[in-house]
C-alpha cells in the first residue's frame, strides 16, 4: 500500500485504542477520528495519541488513508464498512461485525465482491496464553479433545454505559456482543465446526432495559464429538482485580489445561496457563509471544501475506453468533416471575 495513513470512523468503545496503538507502531500517521456522540472518549484518544479531531467522515476518507477503523454503534458498523467499500478503504472493526440476520447478509454480499479487506478485533487468538494452548493442542500434547469450557464474567459500571450499549437492537446483546470471541476460539482451537448448540439467555436485572440481557449459558457440539460450554454474564464485582476473571478449560485424553487470563490474584495477576498430563505433573506453562499483534496480521493480509486471522474466519464466526443468537432460548425472571 502506498498510502501510510490510517482514521478512525466511529469512535464508541475503548477497544479501537488497541488498533490505534498498533497502526502507530507500524509507522503509520492517523489522520483524524470522527465521532457524533461519544466525545469523551474521543478526545481521550486524541490527547493520548495527539490525534486530529475530524468534523465529517469525508475528510477521513481521503487518497492518502490506507485503512479505516470502526467502533461505531455495534448496529451502525455495516454502514461503515458499505461506506468504506464505495472509497476503496480496506476497515479494521471492533467487534461484532454485525447485529442481525440482515447484517449478516450485507456482510457476506460485501466480502463476496472482493474490494477490499476487512478484520475484527478478534484480540484472544493472540493473547499469549491462549497462542500458547492452540500450540499445544496442534503438538498433540492433550491428546484427542475431549471437552472445552469458556467462562467470560464481565464488569457492568451501569452509569459508565452509553443508553445504547443497553439496546439488543443497537448492541446485538450480551451473546452477540461476548461470545462472538468465543465461537472464533472454538473453531481456531479444535480445527472443527459447529454441528448443534442449545442455550438460554437470561434477564434478571435492571427492568428499565426491557431488552437488554445479563446472563448467557450454552451448550456447543463441534465436529468430532468435541462437547464444549460457553458462559458470559455482567457480574463481575465492583472491587474485582480485573474487569473479567476470563478463565478456558481444555480436557484431552492425554492432559488438562486451564487458562487463568487475568491471573490469580493470590498468586500473580499475569496470566496463567495449569497443564497437567499422564507424562508431566502439573505445571505452570511459560507462555509464547504470537508472531504478529491483530492489526500486524491484518495489514499483512492487505497485502497479500497469508494471516491467522481470514475473511472465512470473520464471516463463519459472524455466522456462528447469528446462528446461535436465533436458537437459544431467551427468558426474564424478575418480580418472581419467569416469562420466555
Amino acid at each position: 500500500m502506498n498510502a501510510q495513513q490510517f482514521s478512525v470512523i466511529g469512535c464508541q468503545h475503548a477497544h479501537i485504542g488497541i488498533f490505534i496503538s498498533e497502526m502507530l507502531a507500524l509507522g503509520y500517521t492517523c489522520a483524524g477520528i470522527y465521532e457524533e456522540e461519544n466525545h469523551r472518549l474521543a478526545r481521550g484518544f486524541s490527547d493520548k495519541f495527539g490525534i486530529p479531531l475530524a468534523a465529517n467522515k469525508e475528510s477521513l476518507l481521503g487518497d492518502t488513508v490506507a485503512v479505516v477503523g470502526c467502533a461505531s454503534i455495534n448496529e451502525d458498523k455495516i454502514e461503515v464498512i458499505e461506506l468504506c467499500e464505495s472509497r476503496g478503504k480496506h476497515v479494521m472493526l471492533d467487534k461484532p461485525a454485525v447485529t442481525s440476520r440482515r447484517g449478516l447478509e450485507r456482510l457476506q454480499d460485501l466480502i463476496g465482491r472482493g474490494r477490499i479487506q476487512i478484520g475484527m478485533l478478534l484480540t484472544e487468538r493472540f493473547h499469549p496464553a491462549i497462542y500458547t494452548l492452540k500450540q499445544t493442542i496442534d503438538q498433540g500434547v492433550l491428546g484427542e479433545l475431549v471437552s472445552i469450557g469458556m467462562r467470560k464474567p464481565h464488569r457492568l459500571d451501569v452509569p459508565m454505559r452509553p443508553s445504547w450499549f443497553f439496546s439488543k437492537r443497537q448492541s446485538g446483546g450480551i451473546l452477540i456482543d461476548l461470545l462472538v470471541h468465543d465461537f472464533d476460539l472454538l473453531r481456531w482451537l479444535t480445527g472443527k465446526e459447529i454441528v448443534k448448540l442449545e442455550g438460554m439467555v437470561g434477564k434478571t436485572v435492571l427492568p428499565e432495559y426491557p431488552t437488554f440481557y445479563n446472563t448467557a449459558s450454552l451448550q456447543v457440539l463441534m465436529e468430532g464429538g468435541i462437547a464444549t460450554q460457553l458462559y458470559a454474564d455482567w457480574h463481575t464485582p465492583d472491587r474485582s482485580w480485573t474487569w473479567g476473571d476470563g478463565r478456558i478449560f481444555v480436557t484431552g485424553t492425554e492432559g488438562f489445561v486451564e487458562l487463568r487470563l487475568s491471573g490469580d490474584p493470590l498468586i500473580r495477576e499475569d496470566a496463567l496457563m495449569i497443564q497437567i498430563t499422564h507424562q508431566e505433573p502439573v505445571a505452570s506453562a511459560k507462555l509464547m509471544q504470537p508472531p504478529r499483534t491483530i492489526t500486524e496480521d491484518f495489514i499483512r493480509r492487505i497485502q497479500g501475506y497469508e494471516s491467522i486471522l481470514t475473511h472465512g474466519d470473520l464471516l463463519k464466526t459472524t455466522e456462528a453468533t447469528i446462528d446461535a443468537d436465533e436458537q437459544v432460548h431467551y427468558f426474564t425472571h424478575l418480580e418472581g416471575k419467569v416469562q420466555s
